[in-house]
């Protein structure tokens, strides 16, 4: 059962908008086919159509149908930004309508259409190409002068075939109203896709900008620690330099200073990279929360209030909080998430991330983010569990002992 819901389960938000959309496009073929190509068919015997007659306007229709599912489906290309504009499969699929209604109408003009069936059939495909071809307009202007023009031509071109006003003004109201619907209904439709595509790259983008904006301050960090440190290091070897030369002894000093000075700097890139690779496990449950807020997500986070934690407990728990909220922003489509962390006196402390939205399989290789958290608890003799819990929903739980809660301490 799972292999056969897994091709929409595994889709992101975005994609299946686009499905969705995609095939209400293709059923319009099914709804033209038995709204209007079937119609003569229906009645053939009845108003004394010729079988031949009703068999080809069938399939007139049902190649129209075609037509403007497969437009549909390019213009929807298009707004998703996979390719160019269809103008020329829109200018084609406008010839085959006004050659199919123009076919209709004379049929009506011959009598071998009766007065019943030819109105509905050319309102009805002149209005599914008209939301067609609003899928093609770049701007909304363009997308409002669809239907009037449609409405306006049809009218004209059924003043040309001989029939009268009356009957000219009907066809013309008749297409402006079926053909306003569609525009709004597939205007509309194309707008949104377009919308929650661009939503989908905003958020990839506020992750990526996240990343980069730490590695910047990472970056900003380790220049001013070691931006001093390597300059004194330099004057005093210059220094160093001009007294060997001068076979002075304060040379050997200065570069016993040298030495120490370098040393200094290894320890500071070291404290460095810990304070970047440690957090404040409030400070990262707050940040995770405000970022998922952000990304649209509804994010719980319960905490017990007041509990001590180690600092190196607070430093393992914190990038635990970290990678979990990166995941749950690349991977999968989260609409919810739960942070808990439970940590009672003198029992296990477990921290644990549950979202909904996430893939059935992985969408690539497994990273190193995991197995990193996993080596990092194991110092506390902690152990990390990560997976799918069904229901689409994923969860990472951290578990460190009792025993290693105990000591001084900071608030969590």
């Amino acid at each position: 059962m799972s292999k056969l819901t897994g091709w929409w389960k595994n889709r992101s938000t975005a994609a299946k908008v686009e499905l969705y959309t995609r095939w209400s496009f293709h059923f319009f073929v099914v709804i033209e086919v038995f709204s209007f190509g079937l119609a003569p068919m229906a009645v053939a015997a009845e108003k004394g159509i010729q079988r031949h007659v009703a068999l080809g306007t069938l399939l007139v229709v049902l190649v129209h149908g075609v037509a403007t599912a497969f437009l549909s489906s390019r213009a929807l290309d298009w707004l998703v930004g996979r390719r160019e504009r269809p103008v020329r499969l829109a200018v084609a699929t406008t010839a085959v309508t006004a050659a199919a209604c123009l076919a209709f109408l004379v049929l009506r003009m011959t009598e071998h259409l009766p007065e019943a069936v030819a109105p509905s059939m050319v309102t009805g495909m002149v209005g599914f190409t008209c939301g067609s071809l609003v899928l093609c307009a770049k701007r909304v202007r363009q997308m409002w002068c669809v239907a009037p023009a449609g409405a306006l031509t049809t009218g004209i071109v059924v003043l040309a075939v001989g029939l009268p006003w009356g009957e000219a003004a009907g066809y013309t109201f008749a297409v402006l109203l079926t053909s306003l619907f569609m525009c709004l209904a597939c205007g509309f439709s194309g707008w949104l896709l377009k919308m929650v595509y661009e939503l989908d790259r905003a958020r990839e983008l506020q992750a990526q900008l996240a990343v980069a904006e730490e590695r910047l301050r990472f970056g900003r960090d380790l220049h001013d620690v070691m931006g001093r440190n390597l300059a004194v290091i330099a004057l005093k070897s210059e220094l160093a330099v001009q007294l060997a030369r001068r076979e002075r002894p304060e040379a050997v000093t200065q570069m016993i200073e040298v030495q120490r000075i370098a040393r200094e700097s290894q320890r500071e890139v070291r404290d460095v990279v810990r304070g970047y690779r440690e957090a404040d496990l409030a400070a990262e449950l707050e940040g995770a929360r405000g970022v998922l807020t952000a990304a649209g997500m509804d994010c719980r986070v319960e905490a017990e209030p007041g509990r001590k934690l180690r600092p190196e407990v607070q430093s393992a728990l914190g990038w635990v909080v970290r990678e979990a909220t990166t995941n749950v922003l690349r991977h999968g489509d989260a609409r919810t998430c739960v942070i808990r962390l439970t940590a009672p006196e003198g029992g296990e402390l477990t921290l644990v991330v549950e979202n909904d939205g996430a893939p059935q399989a992985p969408a690539g290789p497994p990273g190193s983010g995991l197995a990193g958290l996993r080596e990092r608890l194991a110092v506390l003799d902690g152990t990390l569990d990560a997976g799918p819990v069904g229901d689409g929903r994923f969860r990472l739980r951290a578990r460190i002992p009792g025993r290693q809660l105990r000591g001084l301490e900071v608030r969590a």
